[in-house]
């Protein structure tokens, strides 16, 4: 029993010495919690700063989507900027690197109707204009300075109270023409009207205009001599005064298709030597004619038919 008892005795000395720990054990676990708590505020830092990092991260990716969002870098804004930047250069080509020729050619475009004409809507874009220029060259030549040098330009074709027997025809040029430019448009007129005055104006008799050459046509040439003739009456001289000229014409019983005939030559003479701004058929006046001026000093210039 004893030995039963001492046994139970250390077996409640060992639970009451877990149960009740000495003070040196407690001093231990004392410094232990000490330690504890003096590493613990080193713990809760580390954790923060982890945190902080987290946070800085996605605070910075945050960032980039909206830099990326704001900068334009979706395929509609790419486009946008690139067409922006490319204005931006042509504009800055066209102010500093354009050329000088062609800014003196925009220039004379604006008193320049047959320039105008020439250079069309290739007027900014220089290798075009240049393209137009050499066009014109090639088809009218190299040489500048010939005063035989035609328009591009169609001339205008009015009519002012006609009458074939007793009117003026007028033509405005695009300056005081040379004598050669006078003798030039004074033959074609007296060419038309020695055509006339041999009856050539006839709608009585065009036996060919309708039939094709291709089957050896026939030409009655009985019919062709009854028909009743037709003649030019009368014409006077071709004056000018400055860039006006102008000829009386009575087309006696010469047919109106007589006119067309004539605005057919005067279309390929404005068009290959001498430019004609526009032509009219009647009108007593027309610019700063002045009726009875016959001096040469004062740029009257004339053509005798």
């Amino acid at each position: 029993m004893s030995m039963a008892y001492g046994c139970c005795c250390r077996w409640y000395w060992a639970q009451s010495n877990s149960l009740f720990p000495s003070s040196s054990s407690i001093s231990v676990s004392v410094a232990d919690a000490k330690n504890k708590r003096r590493l613990r505020p080193m713990l809760v830092s580390a954790s923060v700063s982890l945190s902080n990092d987290d946070d800085n991260s996605d605070a910075s990716s945050s960032g980039r989507r909206q830099a990326a969002k704001g900068s334009g870098t979706t395929a509609r804004g790419r486009r946008l900027l690139r067409i922006r930047e490319e204005k931006q250069r042509r504009e800055y080509d066209r102010l500093h690197n354009y050329p000088t020729w062609a800014k003196v050619l925009e220039d004379a475009c604006k008193n320049d109707t047959e320039l105008r004409a020439v250079l069309g809507d290739s007027i900014g874009n220089p290798e075009l204009m240049r393209k137009r220029v050499e066009d014109r060259v090639r088809k009218k030549g190299r040489d500048f300075r010939k005063s035989k040098t035609g328009s591009v330009v169609a001339f205008k074709v009015t009519f002012r109270d006609f009458n074939p027997l007793d009117s003026y025809i007028w033509f405005e040029l695009y300056g005081s023409p040379s004598d050669q430019d006078v003798n030039l448009i004074g033959s074609v007129i007296q060419s038309w009207y020695v055509m006339g005055r041999l009856g050539a104006f006839n709608s009585s008799n065009l036996q060919l205009s309708n039939s094709s050459i291709e089957y050896d046509p026939l030409y009655d040439a009985d019919k062709g001599f009854k028909v009743m003739p037709s003649s030019f009456h009368d014409i006077s001289d071709v004056e000018f005064q400055d860039n006006w000229g102008r000829v009386w014409v009575d087309l006696g019983t010469s047919d109106y298709f007589a006119i067309d005939v004539l605005l057919n030559c005067l279309t390929v003479l404005s068009s290959e030597y001498l430019g004609i701004q526009q032509v009219v058929f009647g009108g007593r006046c027309m610019g700063d004619w002045e009726e009875g001026m016959t001096n040469p000093d004062y740029g009257y210039k004339y053509f005798k038919i």
